[in-house]
């Protein structure tokens, strides 16, 4: 069982959801798994941030999320793009365009999105299937593996991007330590993930659907904020982070609540002609941070 708190160091932590056992770390097709979990997730009754009870070694998330492929997630390039569009704005109001990494940078469309905006772009990526896309279709500098494995360049960076990515990691603060030293002075961090502690999260429970066999941990906006703080950052920027992706794709997500449902909704939007309309639902249950690095 775990013992402390990842971001204040808490030694109590209490009961805040059952969760359905995922069955181990099988990390394929679990996408509409909502209210599956590693264990269940307890609260810390110091800070507020929550996480799954017993979290996994690092070394077999990196052995899982290797062969972790998903080619329909692919077919949203359009959105993907888009939603990279918005968040590269939102860096630049920081840091005009250098040098930047993306940690888990999937197929690399923020990547492609950098270059095409003036940066010198590096990406890591654990998912073989992501990383080789990403390199043979548009000739990226991806490094296959995860933060603690690759070899990158410290204090190189003004900018490092972590889309969907500190939520699945069972040392999120050590994480957030090595980006800082990759860092230049002044550099930036951006972060996109679901906010435990919105409202939806708060109703929904663990039907909340980003309650998922590959999120171990349940950032709040006070929690995050507390965990930069506590790596050396300053946070200068915090709002939400909806994405954009077809009408289609996100029907196809009711299938975590009721298969029959999202099948008759995706139907009908096919009859409507909206199935392939691009969409920004803004549920605020996701959040998105700039904080500097204030050097060392």
């Amino acid at each position: 069982m775990t013992r402390s708190c990842v971001v204040c160091g808490g030694a109590t932590l209490v009961p805040h959801l059952r969760t359905a056992s995922a069955g181990g770390l099988s990390l394929a097709a679990t996408t509409t798994a909502y209210g599956a979990a590693p264990a269940d997730i307890v609260r810390c009754a110091a800070c507020g941030h929550m996480q799954v009870e017993e979290l996994p070694r690092e070394a077999e998330l990196a052995h899982e999320y290797a062969a972790v492929s998903d080619a329909a997630y692919l077919e949203e390039e359009r959105g993907q793009r888009a939603t990279a569009v918005r968040a590269l704005g939102r860096i630049e109001r920081h840091v005009p365009a250098g040098a930047l990494c993306d940690l888990g940078c999937w197929a690399g469309f923020l990547l492609s999105e950098a270059e095409s905006r003036g940066w010198s772009a590096v990406g890591v990526e654990p998912s073989r299937f992501a990383a080789g896309f990403a390199q043979d279709r548009f000739g990226l500098d991806v490094r296959v593996g995860t933060l603690d494995r690759v070899e990158l360049p410290e204090r190189h960076f003004d900018a490092v991007v972590m889309g969907d990515v500190i939520e699945h990691l069972p040392d999120p603060g050590g994480a957030l330590e090595r980006v800082a030293r990759l860092l230049r002075p002044d550099g930036v961090v951006y972060l996109a993930l679901p906010d435990a502690g919105s409202r939806v999260a708060r109703v929904l429970g663990r039907r909340w659907w980003s309650v998922l066999p590959t999120h171990v941990q349940y950032f709040t906006r006070a929690s995050l904020a507390r965990l930069l703080t506590r790596t050396g950052f300053a946070v200068e920027w915090m709002g939400t982070a909806p994405k954009a992706f077809t009408v289609r794709y996100y029907l196809e997500r009711l299938e975590g609540y009721s298969p029959r449902a999202a099948g008759a909704a995706v139907s009908a939007a096919r009859v409507a002609g909206a199935a392939d309309r691009l969409v920004w639902p803004d549920f605020r249950d996701r959040v998105a941070v700039v904080a500097r690095s204030r050097g060392s």
